[in-house]
């Protein structure tokens, strides 16, 4: 379901929208009076539609005071005027508003207006609100390009390891800074000298995909856990770092000790030939992180191997 709310004293605007929308079960329109500006930041619309002739008051700043809010930073924001002034236009513009429409508005302008943005926001929601880095349709896309051009490539599974110890005695925002932390150690070592051939993508939570064409990934993996390990320090406080351990209570509340935080790593080298299609190379990654998931501390395990069946060489950390 899809909210679009009007902030407006008279209804004509939003009987306008009900009246373009009427066939799209999916879209609501909801109305707030310009002085309940509280009941728009706690709604999180999916677009606002502000009817500036309406409002008392600069216009700039109630739209800054939208985005000023944490949760409604990225709603599309409609200016509906009949101010005609090109200064004030692009002053509003440049404030971070997605469009200006002038009255009196034709119905299938505004409707396709708002339409595309939603198109947009779906668009959006492929990307981690959290570290701005693709997500999954994007990463199954850039692994079938390069399977369908036969590129050589390499994919890197990254996640956490006892990253739900962390959340559970340091909580859920510094359990974010972590996973922002990552996404730029991460990016800091795949994207650098802007190689537009290497991806990174974010999964979901702790969990992060790396694609490299062209380079060491050995090296890359190598870095990358040492940028990560160098960092760790100022996520905890001094005691639980230099224990070298966190003490957290079960559901039974006997108190059990948890590593810190560390990075694994799984590498595929997906060479020619090796893999059908994207399934195989996420069932190989699946396996070859699993193993670097037992290795204590931060680690990273190869999966070179030129068929499914060979055994893992776990002394190398390697599959060769």
């Amino acid at each position: 379901m899809k909210y679009i709310y009007v902030v407006d004293k008279e209804n004509d605007l939003k009987e306008k929208l009900e009246d373009t929308f009427k066939h799209e079960k999916e879209t609501k329109i909801k109305k707030i009076l310009p002085d309940q500006f509280e009941l728009v930041l706690k709604n999180i619309p999916d677009i606002l539609v502000l009817n500036e002739d309406n409002i008392k008051g600069n216009i700039i700043e109630y739209c800054k005071n939208v985005r000023s809010d944490e949760d409604n930073s990225i709603t599309p924001i409609i200016i509906v005027s009949s101010n005609k002034d090109t200064k004030h236009i692009v002053e509003i513009l440049k404030n971070e508003v997605e469009l200006y429409l002038e009255q009196p508005i034709d119905k299938d302008i505004l409707y396709y207006n708002i339409k595309n943005l939603m198109r947009l926001l779906n668009s959006n929601r492929m990307v981690s609100p959290l570290t701005g880095l693709p997500g999954n349709v994007q990463i199954q896309a850039e692994m079938k390009k390069r399977l369908s051009n036969k590129r050589e490539f390499a994919m890197l599974y990254v996640d956490l390891d006892n990253f739900k110890a962390y959340n559970d005695t340091y909580g859920f925002s510094n359990g974010d800074e972590i996973i922002k932390y990552t996404a730029k150690v991460i990016q800091d070592n795949v994207l650098k000298d802007d190689n537009e051939r290497n991806f990174v993508g974010h999964i979901g939570g702790d969990d992060f995909i790396a694609i490299t064409e062209n380079e060491d990934y050995e090296k890359i993996s190598q870095s990358i856990i040492a940028e990560f390990d160098s960092g760790l320090s100022k996520f905890f406080n001094k005691e639980d770092y230099k224990r070298g351990y966190l003490e957290v209570e079960n559901r039974k509340g006997i108190m059990e000790q948890y590593p810190l935080t560390s990075i694994s790593i799984g590498v595929v080298d997906v060479s020619v030939g090796r893999f059908k299609n994207t399934l195989e190379i996420g069932e190989a990654g699946a396996s070859v992180k699993h193993l670097a998931k037992t290795i204590y501390g931060s680690t990273y395990v190869i999966d070179r191997r030129k068929n499914r069946n060979e055994l893992y060489d776990k002394a190398n950390k390697k599959i060769e």
